[in-house]
C-alpha cells in the first residue's frame, strides 16, 4: 500500500470549492474554512465554542453530548463563525481509534494484508468487526541493514464513532468526505520540512497526547490521563473556586505564583508520563528528539512551554499552525495566540483541500 506520510501537506490545485474542517472536542468545537487559490490555502473563517453548556457541565470541562445535541451544537458554530459552504471533513477522536506500529515477517504484500488484521487482533481490546482498520508499510530507514521484518503502521476507527458523525453532519446538512484520526489531522497542519525526531504534545481537555514522529513517519503515540480540566478541577479544589471561576483564572493567570502550587501536580505527573515514553523511543531508535510542539486548547496555558522546557530537558515551542495559510496581517497576532487550538481542524480541513473539496 502507498506510504501516506511522504508528504503530510500535499499539493493544492488552482482552484476549489471552500472546505470545512471539523474538530468535535470533548469540550470544544471547532471549525475553520479554507478555500484554495494558485496553489496556496487561504484562511476565510474559523470559530470555537464550549460544549460544557450543551451537556449541562461547566464551560472548558469535558462532555459527551447525545447526537442530537452535537448537532445542535454544531449548527450554532457555523452560523456563528458565517460558515459559507457545506462541504466538510471531521477528525475522529483519538479515544475512538488506535494507532500503533507492528512487526511482521517480510511477506508479498498480498500476503501481508491477510496478516495484518490477523496480528492487529491482538493489540484492538473490541471485536474486529466493530472496527474499520488500514494499515501502511512503513519504509526502511536510509542506510539501515536489510530489514528482517516488515514494519506496518496500523490505524483502527472505531465503527460507532465514524457512524455517529456521519449522523451529525447529515443533521447539520454538511457534505462529508471520509473521516481521519486526529492525530493524523494534527500532524498534518505542523508537519516540517526536514525529518528529524519530532514530539507533539496535544494537550485536550481529557487527556493528553503524545504523538511522536521520526523521518516523517509516526512512531509512537500515547494517551496521558490527565488533560487541561484537571488543572482547572485542581484550582477549584485549591482555591474553594467554582468551576468557571477556575477556569476563568487559569486562562487569565496561567502559571504565576498564586496558581502554580495547584496546576505543578497535574503537569508534573503528565510530563513525567511523556519524558519516561519519549525516552523509551530514544534508547530503542538509538537517536534523541530534537523538538517538542505544543498544541491542543491546553497549550495555551501561559508559562507551560517554558515549564515543559525545563520538565523534558529539551527545546519546547507553542504550535503555529495557522502561519501554513494565507490571512489578512492585521490577525497575524490573534491567530499566532489561539492556533494550538485550531491544530486538528486546520489539518482536516488541508485534508478536505488535498481531495478536491468536493
Amino acid at each position: 500500500m502507498q506510504n501516506p506520510f511522504a508528504k503530510w501537506f500535499g499539493a493544492l490545485q488552482p482552484e476549489a470549492q471552500s472546505v470545512i474542517g471539523v474538530d468535535a472536542g470533548s469540550a470544544y468545537l471547532k471549525v475553520v474554512q479554507l478555500r484554495r487559490k494558485g496553489g496556496k490555502a487561504i484562511l476565510e473563517t474559523y470559530g470555537s465554542l464550549a460544549l460544557g453548556p450543551y451537556g449541562a457541565v461547566e464551560v472548558g470541562r469535558a462532555t459527551r453530548l447525545s447526537t442530537d445535541k452535537l448537532i445542535e451544537a454544531l449548527k450554532d458554530i457555523l452560523r456563528e463563525a458565517h460558515i459559507t459552504t457545506t462541504r466538510a471533513d471531521f477528525a475522529i477522536p483519538f479515544a475512538s481509534s488506535l494507532v500503533m506500529p507492528i512487526e511482521l515477517p517480510l511477506l508479498p504484500e498480498k500476503e501481508l494484508a491477510q496478516a495484518v488484521p490477523i496480528e492487529a487482533r491482538k493489540f484492538i481490546p473490541v471485536p474486529m468487526g466493530e472496527v474499520s482498520l488500514e494499515w501502511w508499510l512503513l519504509p526502511q530507514e536510509p542506510g539501515a541493514a536489510p530489514a528482517t521484518k516488515a514494519r506496518v503502521l496500523v490505524a483502527a476507527i472505531h465503527k460507532e464513532a465514524a457512524t455517529r458523525f456521519a449522523e451529525v453532519a447529515v443533521g447539520a446538512a454538511l457534505v462529508v468526505g471520509a473521516p481521519e484520526i486526529e492525530v493524523f489531522s494534527a500532524l498534518r497542519a505542523l508537519s516540517a520540512d526536514d525529518l528529524a525526531p519530532r514530539a507533539v504534545i496535544d494537550f485536550g481537555a481529557g487527556e493528553t497526547k503524545l504523538y511522536l514522529t521520526d523521518r516523517g513517519v509516526l512512531q509512537l503515540s500515547h494517551a496521558v490521563n490527565h488533560g487541561s480540566q484537571d488543572l482547572t478541577l485542581a484550582l477549584s479544589r485549591s482555591g474553594n473556586l467554582s468551576v468557571e471561576a477556575a477556569e476563568e483564572l487559569k486562562r487569565e493567570k496561567g502559571l504565576v505564583p498564586e496558581t502554580a502550587a495547584s496546576l505543578q501536580g497535574v503537569l508534573n505527573a503528565t510530563l513525567s508520563e511523556i519524558a519516561g515514553a519519549l525516552r523509551a523511543f530514544e534508547k530503542k531508535a538509538g537517536h534523541p528528539v530534537t523538538e517538542v510542539i505544543l498544541t491542543g486548547g491546553g497549550a495555551n496555558l501561559a508559562g507551560l512551554t517554558d515549564f515543559a522546557a525545563r520538565a523534558l530537558q529539551l527545546g519546547v515551542a507553542r504550535a503555529n499552525p495557522f502561519s501554513r495559510v494565507e490571512a489578512p496581517a492585521f490577525l497575524d497576532d490573534t491567530l499566532r495566540s489561539v492556533g494550538p487550538e485550531f491544530s486538528v481542524a486546520l489539518g482536516v480541513a488541508f485534508k478536505a483541500l488535498q481531495e478536491g473539496g468536493g
